[in-house]
């Protein structure tokens, strides 16, 4: 497992721009396929977004495809997610986590979790 820790959450209105970041604690993160979930109030914890740690794929919930980029900095241990267009029922906290072997948009393949960070989109 590796640490995580989240930032970038906030307050923006619909049709802004946020970065979140996930910054890992080791090495090993560069093996590691990284994915974003988020979970809104009263809602299961969704997927959002995956990158290989190859960098060579990403895949994307059909509800962000097209307004939300994942990305990796591996020699900086950190992933991103820049979220454009963003709407009210982007609403919900963030989570990174992190998958050792699986390519996959379930959260029962992650094993690392970061403590999650909150993002509002008011209208």
């Amino acid at each position: 497992q590796v640490q995580l820790v989240e930032s970038g959450g906030g307050l923006v209105q619909a049709g802004g721009s946020l970065r979140l970041s996930c910054a890992a604690s080791e090495r090993t993160f560069r093996t590691y396929n990284m994915g974003w979930f988020r979970q809104a109030p009263g809602k299961d914890r969704e997927f959002v977004a995956v990158i290989a740690w190859t960098f060579s794929s990403a895949d994307y919930a059909d509800s962000v495809k097209g307004r939300f980029t994942i990305s990796r900095d591996n020699a900086k241990n950190t992933v991103y997610l820049q979220m454009n267009s963003l709407k009210p029922e982007d609403t919900a906290v963030y989570y990174c986590a992190g998958a050792p072997q699986f390519y996959s948009r379930s959260s029962r393949d992650y094993d690392s979790w970061g403590q999650g960070t909150q993002v509002t989109v008011s209208s």
